[in-house]
């Protein structure tokens, strides 16, 4: 089974995206290196050629790195720019986030660079002349990296970023999913202004990924009552449909004009398989039935949530 070879361009950066590009956190962070590098040279076998990482994700810039070489296919591997632990979020180490970045994977150039959850400071702090966001489109203009984004959580702070004019990709996670649609308004600041979307976590965590068992997180917390109804609810409309509830999350996103590529990730080659299969399922039109099972606005993350 192979991703599906569609590609579409990443808002104005002239980069071409899938539209489902592999996630490696927990390739970084909780699994062993064997497995890691296993996940992802099954990743590219079947053709998923872009890659999602960042400098804190653990061991995985590391282990992309040693596996690149050995790769048939070239990948795009898509990085974010991370504070040192317990250290501050400055423009210094915006530059040496992406040395590290290009020594781990092995490369003298980064296609794309994110400025990680900004939320960690003030957009007043990122965006001082020696702040993290001008060291980074100071890399771009010294050609280190090719393009700038933004990726965190809360969407009001995205927008500020987005309104600058300057920002070409953004990465948005559990905020457009069938549980909760946040973002919308973000997508449409993007789309207005050609800057390419990555969504992520459609799935919200492993609540909208399996089709049966208990509801018990989403989005790094505990469901309420209202999220948890929603849940069962749309597991009942994907087993009225005959398609796993884990398609209907993905293709919920990927059917969506103003993303680009939706990011998700992968642990095991049984999960990637299975990711695999959700992409290439013929999904039937049950949008309505699932737009009336979403809990309102009050049970969302909300435009200023962590």
């Amino acid at each position: 089974m192979t991703v599906p070879d569609a590609r579409t361009r990443l808002g104005t950066t002239g980069l071409r995206v899938p539209p489902v590009v592999l996630g490696t956190s927990a390739l970084g962070r909780r699994v062993g290196a064997e497995d890691a590098h296993e996940v992802l040279r099954a990743a590219a076998a079947a053709g998923w050629h872009t890659w999602d990482t960042s400098n804190e994700y653990g061991q995985a810039e590391a282990r992309i790195g040693t596996v690149l070489p050995g790769l048939d296919a070239p990948v795009q591997v898509f990085t974010k720019a991370d504070p040192a632990p317990g250290g501050g979020f400055t423009g210094a180490r915006v530059r040496a986030s992406v040395a590290e970045s290009l020594d781990r994977l092995g490369v003298d150039r980064l296609p794309l660079v994110h400025l990680h959850d900004p939320e960690r400071i003030t957009f007043d702090e990122a965006t001082t002349p020696d702040g993290p966001w001008r060291a980074l489109l100071d890399l771009r203009e010294q050609g280190v990296i090719g393009h700038v984004g933004v990726a965190g959580g809360p969407v009001a702070l995205l927008r500020r970023f987005v309104r600058t004019g300057e920002v070409e990709a953004v990465v948005t996670h559990n905020r457009f999913t069938l549980l909760d649609r946040s973002a919308e308004p973000l997508l449409d600041d993007c789309a207005e202004r050609g800057v390419g979307v990555l969504n992520a976590a459609p799935f919200g965590g492993a609540a909208l990924a399996t089709d049966d068992g208990p509801v018990r997180r989403y989005h790094y917390r505990e469901v309420d009552a209202v999220q948890h109804d929603a849940v069962l609810r749309i597991r009942a409309i994907a087993r009225e449909a005959g398609v796993p509830v884990g398609a209907l999350a993905l293709r919920s996103s990927t059917r969506d004009p103003r993303v680009s590529a939706t990011v998700v990730g992968a642990s095991s080659t049984t999960q990637l398989r299975q990711v695999l299969g959700w992409a290439a399922d013929d999904v039937p039109d049950v949008w309505a039935a699932l737009d009336a099972a979403r809990p309102g606005p009050s049970h969302w993350v909300g435009p200023h949530g962590r």
